[in-house]
């Protein structure tokens, strides 16, 4: 029995069974493209060897040219019916591919819904509320705490600005007044100063002398020492 015979007569045979899966279906399908594409093949080189025949036989013999050609025409006719079955079992093959795919994800699809339905019946909608609300709170909280410690950061450092250049104002002018409270007169060369006798009148001596003029210069520097502080104190 051919290939093809034993596939329909499995077909038949298979009434009383359950009906095959889409695998084996595929599978008898495949194997009878295969058949029948070999039997595409033979036909085609019958063809082309009938061809050749009537060819060579031309118009020395044309009886066995028109025998060649007859059979050619046979040939060929099987070949357009080969052709036509390909074409139907590659449809049905397609269709049963798509069906047995469409099959798949559905059954996935509802294995699928089974277990999103058995997570979810352990969930609770309320205790979700509860959570997200506490989730929120603890997050609040820990900004809290985090605002609290940059606070805190600059421990000490707020001072107000205005009291620190009041303070600095017056270590300036206590800086100012120390500098013009240090201010000498250059010294006068005795040069420039008048020629003194040795000896004063009445027989004073010029050590003497020289004393008194020590001490009156003294008294001067003393005198010009108070101007500067009272400068000093009414400068702003």
């Amino acid at each position: 029995m051919s290939k093809l015979g034993k596939f329909f007569g499995a077909g038949r045979s298979s009434k009383g069974r359950a009906a095959p899966s889409p695998q084996e279906a595929l599978a008898r399908l495949r194997e009878t493209e295969e058949m029948l594409s070999k039997k595409q093949e033979y036909l085609e080189a019958r063809v082309q060897r009938e061809l050749t025949l009537a060819k060579k036989h031309g118009t020395r013999n044309p009886r066995a040219a028109l025998q060649a050609l007859k059979r050619k025409k046979r040939f060929e006719k099987q070949l357009a019916q080969i052709d036509g079955t390909l074409s139907t079992i590659e449809f049905q093959r397609e269709a049963l591919e798509n069906s047995h795919t469409n099959t798949e994800v559905l059954r996935n699809m509802g294995f699928a819904a089974k277990a999103m339905k058995a997570v979810h019946e352990n969930m609770d909608l309320n205790k979700i509320d509860d959570l997200m609300q506490e989730i929120t709170e603890q997050q609040d909280i820990a900004q809290e705490i985090s605002e609290a410690f940059s606070q805190r950061v600059g421990f000490g450092d707020d001072f107000d600005e205005d009291e620190l250049m009041a303070e600095l104002e017056e270590l300036e002018q206590e800086a100012l007044n120390t500098k013009m409270t240090n201010i000498r007169l250059p010294n006068v060369p005795s040069s420039s100063l008048p020629a003194q006798p040795d000896r004063l009148p009445g027989g004073t001596s010029g050590v003497s002398s020289t004393a008194h003029r020590s001490r009156a210069a003294s008294s001067k520097r003393t005198e010009e020492v108070d101007d500067i502080k009272q400068l000093a104190a009414w400068a702003p």
